[in-house]
């Protein structure tokens, strides 16, 4: 059986492929594979490994005329119309939970980075611009009894919450679903998201991106933030509308911001590289050899259980 990967990935995955017998190839650039080029190679496929910059919509799912599974290396699907790609009896699969810990620990890194100002710090030292301690040098603020609003108490909000709250936060937390592990062990509050836009002192977003989320932070709410307000986004760029983020940087009606995605991506606004009170990040949120390589075997093990006949371990 043939399986076509469109990038490289780390090699766990692909070595345990080979290993089970299976013809596998991959695009060998390390970009987005075009896509004429990416709908020849997935006619005869029985199994695509797809990254986040491949859009398979109905035009490619179409041509997948013997493909079983989509396996998305990603927790995200918002790539796929993963419905349509389920009426042709494809199967489509994600790699959640193994890149948990990673995107928290990157999530809590940008809160610190935004609430410690490290990057406008770190900047002044390498322009050799630093003259000694001064009393009101990069004043920046303490997490200690902060109100901490998680948007998406899911598997990465609630180990952010965890994270944060062991940093001394309040948690309070926005989602369609009761979180009782959030309620029971953390004391965290569920409020509508207004509420939570208005209280907290620091905001993550971990929202998957579907209809109801695009641009769920948009003109109408972010003027409920606080002045001293951080808002990070770790999630999908498009929940935020961007073009009100950056007017509240650029008029200092919030803190900081620290950015992952993007809506464009891999655009970026330009106004954001004028602002020093933003972080700008690749999307590096699962980045980590551990994370990397189980999301590869992740992959891997949902394409071997759909093409053996059984079920996927990870259905979206």
């Amino acid at each position: 059986m043939k399986i076509f990967i469109t990038r490289e990935i780390p090699s766990p995955g692909i070595e345990l492929l080979k290993k089970k017998g299976y013809q596998v190839s991959v695009y060998n650039k390390d970009k987005p594979i075009p896509r004429k080029d990416f709908i020849n190679e997935v006619k005869n496929c029985d199994a695509v490994i797809s990254l986040l910059t491949e859009k398979i919509d109905k035009e490619i799912i179409d041509k997948m005329k013997y493909c079983k599974v989509i396996a998305n290396y990603a927790v995200g699907y918002n790539n796929i119309d993963f419905e349509y790609a389920q009426r042709k009896g494809i199967v489509v699969t994600n790699t959640p939970d193994v890149l948990t810990d990673s995107t928290a620990d990157l999530a809590m890194s940008l809160v610190l980075a935004c609430a410690r100002r490290i990057p406008e710090a770190e900047a002044l030292v390498r322009a050799r611009k630093f003259k000694g301690w001064k009393p009101q040098l990069f004043l920046g603020m303490e997490l200690r009894n902060k109100n901490f609003g998680i948007l998406g108490a899911g598997r990465i909000g609630t180990e952010v919450a965890k994270r944060a709250h062991a940093f001394g936060c309040k948690i309070i937390y926005y989602s369609d679903i009761k979180n009782n592990f959030l309620e029971t062990k953390l004391k965290a509050k569920r409020l509508s998201l207004n509420l939570i836009l208005k209280q907290s002192d620091i905001i993550s977003i971990h929202l998957p991106l579907n209809k109801k989320t695009y641009n769920l932070l948009n003109e109408t709410n972010l003027r409920f933030l606080k002045k001293s307000s951080i808002i990070v986004n770790t999630a999908r760029g498009e929940i935020v509308d961007e073009k009100v983020l950056i007017y509240m940087l650029k008029t200092k009606k919030i803190f900081a911001a620290g950015l992952d995605v993007y809506e464009d991506e891999p655009n970026i606004k330009k106004e954001f590289y004028n602002l020093d009170n933003v972080i700008l990040l690749p999307h590096i949120g699962s980045s980590t050899t551990e994370a990397r390589n189980n999301m590869s075997l992740l992959a891997a093990k949902n394409v071997i259980a759909v093409l053996s006949g059984k079920k996927a371990i990870t259905p979206v």
